[in-house]
């Protein structure tokens, strides 16, 4: 343990030294298979070479500028955006938790140029997770992330996910918009259901509300779509993504229709390194690999495979399991022990997973990751369980 750091985690004490594909390699000579992608970031694995490739020649020529001028790779990332989503514009950031911040300032900042500034109240969900910042904590509320934070921001209201009537009850002339993650992550890999989307977009229209999609940890491919509003077939007015679209490199962004973004004008919001040029190269990288029909096409093949496989384990473990869910290659084991008894187990098998709430163990692959490899991740997580139904270390 560093004590020169903020103890603000409580770190396994594993150093990652070197990383390959859907491999990691620390200071011991140990060789690990990850199974979190750095929480659903490396959506390509590691050191993938073409990402590789544009970081060393983007390097070579320009890094940052700033946003006082125009940026020739934000250009044509956010051009690559709009063109595979129901964006119009782009706003870049460097995290999701920035993004998510955009997205709740230009929902606000629309009404307010509306000549409605009471509407800036924002529906959000219980067990949601949008962030780290005053704001996004204040958003999605929970002991865990707000305890010692007080006071927190006014303007957000929390219904129960999948609950329509709850949702219909909580707006009133106040809403600006309603945020919510299709696939809850952080809260324990909880999908909204289907109806429940397509009846927030209704919800929205008929109310005049902007509907904010934070894709975040489902976005990129990880569903086996681009995006996982896609599997209903609605559109947002707003998205915050992140995580995957940099493949490991810090970047996130804000889509908008043209309408939603109008009340966004100079000297509203900006970033300094926001949309620099090396990481939207980098992002223009990822998105081109990871849009190909062919790739998400994979993914979703090996996303079935891999459930079939982690279904058989949790009907062979039923004192360690209770259900997997989740979509595409965003899965959750719900657990009888505690979810960080499997992921101690784990590593003694060299297998990286990712807690989450509700005592929920995430299994978060690298969307290149290969069908041999899948199974490892559920031959590992088998003898975990394995280990602690007999009670002692394997």
């Amino acid at each position: 343990m560093s004590f020169n750091l903020v103890q603000a985690y409580a770190r396994a004490p594993m150093v990652f030294e070197r990383g390959e594909g859907s491999w990691l390699f620390d200071t011991q000579g140990e060789k690990w298979l990850d199974a979190g992608a750095g929480i659903a970031v490396n959506v390509l694995g590691h050191a993938d070479p073409r990402l590789v490739r544009v970081l060393t020649e983007q390097a070579g020529r320009l890094w940052h500028t700033s946003n006082l001028y125009r940026i020739a790779e934000q250009e044509r990332l956010a051009q690559a955006l709009t063109e595979r989503t129901f964006a119009a514009s782009v706003f870049f950031t460097n995290s999701g938790t920035e993004a998510c911040e955009a997205a709740v300032k230009m929902a606000r900042r629309y009404w307010h140029i509306k000549g409605s500034p009471e509407r800036n109240e924002i529906i959000t969900l219980n067990a949601s997770f949008h962030g780290r910042s005053l704001g996004m904590i204040s958003a999605a509320g929970g002991e865990k992330l707000i305890d010692g934070f007080s006071p927190l921001l006014p303007g957000f209201r929390r219904v129960d996910a999948n609950d329509s009537d709850a949702v219909a009850e909580a707006v009133d002339a106040n809403t600006a918009a309603i945020m919510v993650e299709p696939v809850l992550g952080e809260g324990g890999i909880l999908p909204l259901e289907d109806w429940y989307l397509a009846g927030l977009r209704e919800l929205c229209d008929r109310t005049g509300c902007l509907l904010i999609l934070d894709e975040i940890q489902c976005g990129m491919g990880r569903t086996g779509k681009l995006f996982a509003h896609e599997w209903t077939g609605i559109e947002p007015d707003i998205m915050a993504i992140a995580k995957g679209i940099g493949g490991g490199f810090p970047l996130g962004a804000c889509l908008a229709k043209a309408h939603a973004a109008e009340g966004i004008s100079p000297g509203t919001h900006g970033s300094t390194y926001g949309g620099n040029p090396l990481a939207c190269r980098i992002g223009r990288e990822v998105l081109d690999i990871v849009a190909e029909p062919e790739f998400l096409a994979d993914v979703r093949e090996k996303a079935g495979r891999l459930r079939q496989r982690l279904e058989a384990v949790v009907a062979t473990r039923p004192d360690i399991f209770t259900e997997i869910r989740g979509s595409g290659l965003m899965l959750g084991l719900v657990c009888k022990v505690p979810g960080s008894d499997v992921i101690e187990a784990g590593y003694r098998r060299n297998l990286l997973t990712v807690p989450a709430s509700g005592n929920v163990v995430r299994i978060l692959p690298p969307l290149t990751a290969t069908p041999d490899e899948l199974d490892e991740v559920c031959l590992r997580l088998d003898s975990a369980a394995a280990e602690i139904e007999a009670g002692s270390h394997a």
